[in-house]
């Protein structure tokens, strides 16, 4: 039985089922940025129940931070009502506040103060009894795990174990109701489900009512509830389940023998009566907009060897029915990039190594953040490389980008010896980074103008007319023109997204480097991403990624997984998955694979 649902049967007792922990009434905010007016909340009206995990989920900008702090008492609503625990969150705001516990998204630890004195300060901030403490801060540190480490400064702990102890200080003092805003934002899959747990106790043993906001839609089949949210409205409420089962009979599993998968989905997608189209390792995952079962000769004329069988709907799928009815529907696999915008590489280079890592070291002092890392890298594959928290994941990319000078070993990236010529190299890369390395004081078009200029001075010399050219290019293939002179700070994530993508692709790189590329963004936006990333693959361009989103992983044609500084195992998404296959887990996600790994090798290090 999964965790929730055991959660859900066993959590009601202390509280009758008809009392509400929150209740958000016909809720509306507005902001003004600068000149312009930004609606967070329109009429949203929702209740979180006593003694159950309420996910609040939606994408970046959606409303959900906002939410959050009116419930707190942090914020006041221009209309409608916010009741907490039976308080008025306006009007009582300082009796909300003594009652709740709020983890904001960018926790205030002190990093330079330790474990330890963090509990403390928190504790007085609080208004915890000195007597009440030490029985409260074992228990709070036995939950997080974090027992050994009391007296290591926070600044020094792994980005999971931080989230841990920004919990922990919420959790100080006792509270009825618990506020977390996307506590499991940037964290592994492995911190993900250790933070679930804590979550799943609190409700289980003390009877804590949560809501949680997240933009993991894995994370909201965890939930007893879910509100979801999109562009400040409400979408729907309810349980995973009963919004799941409204799909049912509308998912299919699709695999051929005679084409390359990403060809397969980009047609499957473009086919009447397709809603979605993802690629899973080494097949298509379809939703139909319907419950007609597919007709092949439709959706994949003149293809032989197609092998088809219903799967389970997911959360996911009715989340992107939603959004796709709120849209009018409208076509979000676009057509590959047109062939004059991208590096002429031949199908004949298919293959060939394009990166070779040998024996790779990165050193910081005595601290060896990679040690002895080794593989290669082919043109026009798509390539993951991921790993819990300090892996040595992110230094090995940014060593590969020339960001890092390597400690030891060789790397050839673009033909270029990166301990020789890494300016060379550099110039034959895209990189587009988490946070987008965008300047959000300058307009559409000037960042654009900026990176043609900056790659003006590289071997591409792009200024001039040919700069112009790809401005143009860019604006017009990424839908960029309407807002060409907005602000880039202003625009939405999908849109900041684009521009990211669009900027990191001005010089037609033969590499492109993504870093957590789609972190936060809405379904939709992510398949119009990848939609992009897969026509690049297409026509010969390489693409390495670093990603904590486990689905993600499965549009890579191979991974390589990382535990402290070494790889553990390298395959396709289909055979790593296959290692984690056991009597108990006949059929293992990415995410199982990926948490049985980092846990076998965490037992071996503590036997060795």
């Amino acid at each position: 039985m999964p965790a929730a649902d055991h959660m859900t049967a066993a959590s009601p007792a202390a509280n009758p089922p008809d009392q509400n922990a929150l209740e958000v009434g016909g809720v509306s905010k507005t902001f003004h940025v600068g000149a312009r007016q930004v609606q967070a909340l329109q009429q949203v009206s929702f209740r979180v129940r006593h003694g159950v995990v309420t996910g609040l989920v939606g994408p970046d900008a959606a409303g959900k931070t906002t939410l959050l702090r009116l419930a707190a008492g942090l914020l006041v609503p221009d209309a409608g009502t916010i009741t907490v625990l039976g308080m008025d969150a306006t009007t009582q705001s300082l009796a909300v506040q003594g009652a709740i516990g709020y983890m904001p998204q960018r926790f205030g630890l002190y990093e330079d103060l330790t474990v330890q004195e963090n509990l403390d300060l928190y504790a007085d901030l609080q208004g915890v009894p000195e007597l009440a403490r030490g029985e409260r801060y074992r228990e709070l540190m036995h939950m997080a795990g974090l027992e050994p480490f009391t007296k290591r400064l926070a600044g020094q702990l792994s980005g999971g174990m931080k989230q841990k102890l920004g919990l922990a200080c919420a959790l100080v003092r006792q509270p009825s109701l618990l506020l977390l805003d996307e506590p499991t934002v940037g964290v592994d899959p492995l911190s993900r489900r250790e933070l679930w747990e804590i979550v799943y106790r609190l409700v289980r043993e003390q009877g804590t009512s949560v809501l949680l906001s997240t933009a993991y839609l894995d994370e909201a089949e965890r939930c007893d509830e879910v509100v979801l949210l999109h562009e400040g409205r409400l979408l729907a409420q309810g349980t995973p389940a009963a919004l799941r089962d409204t799909m049912r009979g509308r998912t299919y599993e699709i695999a051929a023998t005679n084409i390359e998968k990403r060809a397969l989905q980009y047609r499957i997608a473009q086919a009447p009566g397709v809603l979605d189209s993802l690629i899973q390792g080494d097949h298509i995952r379809v939703v139909m907009v319907d419950n007609s079962p597919p007709n092949l000769g439709i959706l994949l004329p003149g293809v032989s060897g197609i092998e088809m069988a219903p799967v389970p709907p997911r959360f996911e799928d009715s989340f992107v029915a939603l959004l796709k009815e709120k849209s009018g529907n409208e076509e979000i696999s676009r057509a590959p990039l047109a062939d004059k915008t991208l590096t002429d590489l031949t199908h004949a280079d298919a293959g060939k190594p394009i990166i070779e890592v040998h024996n790779l070291q990165r050193r910081f002092g005595n601290f060896y953040a990679v040690k002895n890392v080794t593989f290669s890298v082919g043109k026009g594959e798509v390539f993951g490389l991921l790993g819990a928290n300090g892996a040595g994941k992110s230094t090995t990319f940014r060593v590969l980008c020339g960001l890092l000078p390597p400690s030891g070993g060789t790397l050839r990236v673009a033909g270029a010896d990166l301990r020789l010529a890494a300016a060379a190299a550099r110039a034959r890369i895209g990189y587009m980074s988490q946070k987008f390395s965008l300047y959000g004081n300058l307009s559409v078009v000037e960042n654009l103008r900026f990176f043609a200029n900056v790659y003006g001075a590289s071997v591409y010399g792009l200024s001039g007319k040919q700069g112009t050219s790809r401005i143009n290019w860019a604006l017009e293939e990424f839908d960029l023109a309407p807002m060409a002179e907005y602000t880039s700070g202003d625009l939405s994530l999908g849109y900041k997204q684009r521009l990211a993508l669009a900027c990191a692709l001005m010089h037609e790189p033969e590499i492109l480097f993504l870093d957590e590329p789609t972190s936060g963004v809405d379904p939709l936006a992510r398949r119009e991403f990848w939609s992009r990333i897969n026509a690049l693959a297409e026509r010969g361009v390489t693409v390495m990624v670093t990603t904590h989103f486990m689905e993600e992983a499965e549009y890579c044609d191979r991974l390589a997984i990382m535990a402290a500084g070494e790889i553990l195992t390298m395959g396709t998404p289909a055979s790593i998955k296959a290692q984690a296959r056991s009597e108990e887990l006949r059929e293992p996600t990415m995410e199982d694979a990926f948490v049985g790994l980092i846990k076998a090798h965490e037992q071996q290090e503590a036997a060795a």
